[in-house]
Order: structure tokens, then sequence, then C-alpha cells
């Protein structure tokens, strides 16, 4: 993190959260393993000219959140996707119902208007895609648009439950799936098929298969696709009985250990540091660099441009 700072243009600018997760709440951690990629873009909305580091919206801190949205005349936008917004949200929020961040600017010039709407508060799980949202309303001639500074997990941290408006739990982008108020693991699981939160309510429904399908997905993937995932899901008992990992390099046998352990040595030949993290084997076309970062070996994936 220190180094991170140091970077000129960076590091001056830098937010982060901690999340404390307890061993009894999840023993395997909040990710299953550590993977960076190179992208273009972080949280595409899919409008070329929206800068937030150019023009973005006020920043409201969490304890001011509250007296913002309860005033008639601002409309309290939530900017996520259906799949978070159904397990909670800020009461009277507007959902606009999309299923992925490139449809907001869609909904925006079909259901918003700056003559009719002049104060917009948005809000998001942590506060980066209200950066985009705010930039894309201000150029569309939004004058007073304004964001949740830190975001949902900010608020909740912040805020006691005691004086908050928010209502449910908060769907988090990690093997925690939600959080409640006080941050603590949710009580929603994962559809390993279409990656959708599913209640305790849901695990009941008949379209329900652990690791294969839920009521929201069924109607998604093919036969033969759910048979994948079934095999998929098999392999993973199948690992956990054994007491051993079903990702990244713990679970591949013995010479592609090794094979990979040269490609490390070759990329990081003054590195001591040998495969003790989980990575996910990468073929040499496509690996374009590696880091060793405090014991942790990141692997950053560029996929080749098709010539």
């Amino acid at each position: 993190l220190d180094y991170i700072r140091s970077i000129k243009g960076v590091g001056d600018q830098l937010s982060y959260k901690e999340s404390l997760i307890l061993p009894h709440e999840r023993p395997e951690g909040a990710f299953l393993r550590m993977r960076v990629r190179l992208k273009k873009e972080i949280v595409t909305i899919g409008e070329a000219d929206v800068d937030p580091l150019t023009l973005v919206g006020t920043y409201v801190d969490p304890k001011e959140w509250n007296t913002l949205i309860t005033r008639k005349d601002v409309t309290t936008i939530d900017t996520r996707n259906t799949y978070e917004t159904e397990i909670g949200t800020f009461k009277g929020a507007v959902d606009p119902r999309t299923e992925s961040f490139k449809e907001f600017p869609k909904w925006v010039d079909e259901k918003l208007d700056p003559n009719t709407h002049p104060n917009v508060a948005m809000f998001c799980t942590g506060g980066i895609r209200c950066e985009k949202a705010t930039s894309l309303l201000l150029r569309k001639g939004f004058k007073n648009v304004y964001h949740l500074k830190g975001g949902i997990l900010n608020y909740l941290k912040e805020v006691p439950k005691s004086n908050s408006t928010w209502e449910g739990e908060c769907y988090v982008f990690d093997e925690r799936v939600s959080v409640d108020h006080h941050l603590r693991v949710g009580t929603y699981a994962k559809c390993r098929a279409c990656r959708r939160p599913v209640s305790e309510s849901d695990l009941e429904h008949k379209n329900f298969e652990l690791g294969v399908s839920c009521h929201r997905c069924i109607s998604e993937y093919t036969e033969d696709q759910r048979t994948r995932f079934r095999n998929r899901h098999n392999l993973v008992k199948l690992a956990k009985s054994r007491g051993k990992s079903h990702l990244g390099i713990t679970a591949q046998p013995p010479k592609t250990r090794a094979m990979l352990q040269k490609k490390l040595e070759k990329y990081l030949p003054n590195s001591n540091h040998k495969l003790n993290t989980d990575i996910e084997k990468i073929p040499s076309s496509t690996l374009k660099r590696s880091a060793d970062i405090e014991d942790s070996l990141i692997v950053v994936e560029k996929k080749s441009k098709k010539s």
C-alpha cells in the first residue's frame, strides 16, 4: 500500500477500505485466489466522454447523507444492477432495474430530465461507479449532482444502525456475498452458475441445485451447460473431501507445478519465492509480466489481441 501511495498521480488520490472477516464466518477468506488484470476501463459505462478526473459530482459525507436524501427536492438513485438492489437499498431510492452499467446512460435519457430533476443524489457499493454516473449526468446538463463518499460500505461503517436509512443487506463482490449493517457476513449464498445472490428461501426453490442453477437462471443455460456446472461442482466437493483446493497452483499436478515454478523463475530471476499462493495456469502467450509483492505472487494477465 505504501508503494502504491508513492506513485505520482495515483497515490495522492488513493482511498481504500478494510474489511474484517472472522474465522467462524468464512474460514476460507473473502477471496479464493488473487488475480490482477490490466483493464482499459474499470466499471464500464460505454461513454467515451465520461471522465471523473475532469468532471465529477459533489461528494457527500455519510453523516450528511440522510439529510440530503430525505429532502423532497432530491431524487435518490441506486446506480447498481438489479441483482444488487434486490437485497438492499436506501429507503425511497429509485431503482433503474439495470442488468449492466452500460444500460444506465439509456435509462438516464429516458427517465431523467435536468429541468424536472434539479437535484440528484446517487450511490453505489464503494463509490467507484458513482464517479462515472455523476460525471455522466453533469455532461448531460444536470446542475446539482451528488454522490455518497465511499459508497454504501462507508455509510454502513460510519452511520449507526439506529440512525440509518439503509434497508436490507449490501451485495459485495467476493465470497461473503453480502454484509449486514455491521459489515458482518450476511445471510445470502451465491448461485455458482449465474453468480446472483440467493436467500435462504431461494435455496428451497425447486429449480435450485447447488453449484448448478437457481430459479433466476434456470432458463438462461442449456442442459449441456448445466451438466458442465454439475461436473465442476462434483470436482469441488471431491477436492474438499480430500482437504485440497480446487483452484490455483495447489490444485495442479506436480509436473504442472514444476513447470510453473520454472516460468516464475524466468520472469522473476532474482526472486527466491516459491509458488506459495494460488494462481491460475496462464499460457506463455498471454503472460505479460509478474510482480513479487509482500510474499504474494501477483500475475498480471493481458489477453493477446486478435490479428
